[in-house]
C-alpha cells in the first residue's frame, strides 16, 4: 500500500478511511497515513493541517466507537476464532487482556499511541464490558491528543526539513527521525516482556472474560 500516493491522490478521504478502519479493528496504516498527510501539508501546503488534525481525530473517535460496539456484541469468541487472520494470536490477546484487566481506561487512552493496542483496545473495551461513558471519555481525549501530537509534529518537522539549507539543520532533523525510530524499537522490546508476564497471569488456553471489567483505572 503506497500511503504517499493515497495522500496525494485522495487527501482527507484517505486519512479518514484508514484511521477509522484501523481504529475499529483492522490492521491498516492509520497512523502512517496521518503522519504522511501532515508531512505533505507541511512540505507542500496543499492540505490544511487543521483539517488533517480534525479529520484524523474524528476518524479515530468514530472508528474506536464502532470497534467498541463490535466487541460488545461479538466479544471474546469472535477474537479467539478470527484473531489469527489479523495478526492477533493468543500471546497478543493475553498481553491485551493483561493490560486491560489491570489498567482499564488508561489502556484506551494510551493505547492510541501503541500500534497493537491502537487497533484492538476499543474492541477489548467492548468485550470486557467497560462502561460506555467511561470508554467514551478516554477514547475521545486519547484520539484528539493522538491526532494533535502526530499531525502538528509531523507538519512542523516537514516544514523544517523542506527549508533546511545548512548541514546543521539537516542533522537536527535526522536526529529527530532517529529518536522516533528508537522509540518504536523500545516499544517492540517491551512487548516481549509483556508477553512473558501475560502468559504467567493466564497460563494455558484463555477463558472468556468476566462480564464486568476488573479495572478501576
Amino acid at each position: 500500500m503506497n500511503v504517499s500516493h493515497l495522500v496525494s491522490s485522495y487527501g482527507y478521504i484517505a486519512v479518514f478511511a484508514l484511521v477509522a478502519v484501523e481504529s475499529l479493528g483492522v490492521p491498516l496504516p492509520g497512523e502512517t497515513v496521518l503522519i504522511a498527510a501532515a508531512s505533505y501539508a507541511g512540505a507542500t501546503h496543499r492540505l490544511s493541517i487543521w483539517l488533517v488534525f480534525l479529520v484524523g481525530a474524528a476518524a479515530a473517535v468514530l472508528g474506536d466507537t464502532i470497534g467498541y460496539w463490535i466487541g460488545d456484541v461479538g466479544g471474546y469468541r469472535l477474537l479467539r476464532r478470527y484473531g489469527r487472520y489479523v495478526r492477533m494470536d493468543e500471546p497478543k490477546i493475553k498481553v491485551a487482556r493483561y493490560l486491560f484487566d489491570r489498567h482499564g481506561g488508561a489502556v484506551v487512552f494510551f493505547g492510541r499511541f501503541v500500534s497493537v493496542l491502537r487497533t484492538y483496545a476499543a474492541f477489548l473495551a467492548g468485550t470486557t464490558r467497560m462502561r460506555y461513558r467511561r470508554f467514551l471519555l478516554f477514547n475521545a481525549t486519547g484520539g484528539i491528543l493522538w491526532a494533535a501530537v502526530y499531525s502538528f509534529l509531523a507538519y512542523k518537522a516537514a516544514g523544517f526539513l523542506a527549508h533546511a539549507s545548512t548541514p546543521f539543520a539537516i542533522a537536527a532533523g535526522s536526529v529527530a527521525v532517529v529518536a522516533v525510530v528508537a522509540g518504536m524499537l523500545l516499544l517492540r522490546r517491551n512487548m516481549a516482556g509483556l508477553i512473558v508476564k501475560a502468559e504467567a497471569a493466564y497460563p494455558g488456553p484463555l477463558d472468556a472474560p468476566a462480564a464486568e471489567p476488573t479495572s478501576t483505572a
